[in-house]
């Protein structure tokens, strides 16, 4: 099934004054702000660029999980963990390959302490804060503690000024946009069930935030 933002945003009601690329001076601010808080950030042009940094800052031999996430869809990076010619151990293909229930669902959680641990954010604020929710926290689980290491992949579409713009962007553009794909993919309605105020990064080097220069995710 198609992952891709265009696929559900004609049919959604969102507020596109939080979806608009940023000029390079509010980027600029953007990433000096998150790398005082504890980020590791990389900054590319497309999709292309995002999907070469984020392999090459995976080792060989790393297990690797990811959350659901439009952005890793869009950059490939989904394709490439289950499909590509790496040297990982990619967990997606071990769990859905579980035909019991109970015994998938603890894989999934023993997944969250993945080598690393990839997936998109909600939102994110000029002065530095990281803003996620999904229903399950599937996705945001790893995110505190659980993954030795973190990659964030993010559009700089997702940068707003402030930390309450931030709590606005999750519920009015990626909550709609969020909730039409789950309706469609899995026959039911999303929610912000569970959600995460990414403040501060506190082990040096653990979690890297990789900025692209496009409109990417929801």
């Amino acid at each position: 099934m198609s992952q891709q933002k265009a696929d559900y945003l004609d049919d959604t009601d969102i507020d596109t004054a939080l979806d608009r690329l940023p000029d390079d001076e509010t980027i600029e601010e953007t990433v000096s702000n998150l790398e005082d808080r504890g980020f590791d950030v990389v900054v590319v042009d497309d999709a292309e660029e995002a999907l070469e940094a984020v392999t090459a800052h995976i080792p060989a031999g790393a297990s690797v999980m990811n959350g659901h996430s439009t952005t890793l869809e869009e950059i490939e990076f989904i394709d490439y963990l289950t499909e590509g010619d790496h040297e990982w151990d990619a967990l997606p293909n071990e769990i859905w390959s579980i035909d019991d229930d109970a015994e998938r669902q603890a894989a999934r959680r023993e997944s969250q302490t993945a080598d690393y641990f990839l997936g998109g954010i909600n939102a994110i604020a000029q002065t530095g804060e990281l803003v996620a929710a999904d229903l399950s926290g599937s996705r945001i689980g790893a995110y505190p503690f659980a993954a030795s290491n973190v990659v964030i992949v993010s559009g700089v579409n997702k940068i707003v000024p402030t930390l309450d713009d931030a709590l606005d962007r999750l519920e009015s553009v990626a909550y709609p946009l969020e909730n039409e794909r789950a309706q469609e993919a899995y026959g039911v309605e999303s929610a912000i069930a569970k959600q995460l105020i990414y403040r501060r990064e506190t082990e040096e080097g653990r979690t890297t935030v990789v900025l692209v220069r496009d409109q990417l995710g929801y």
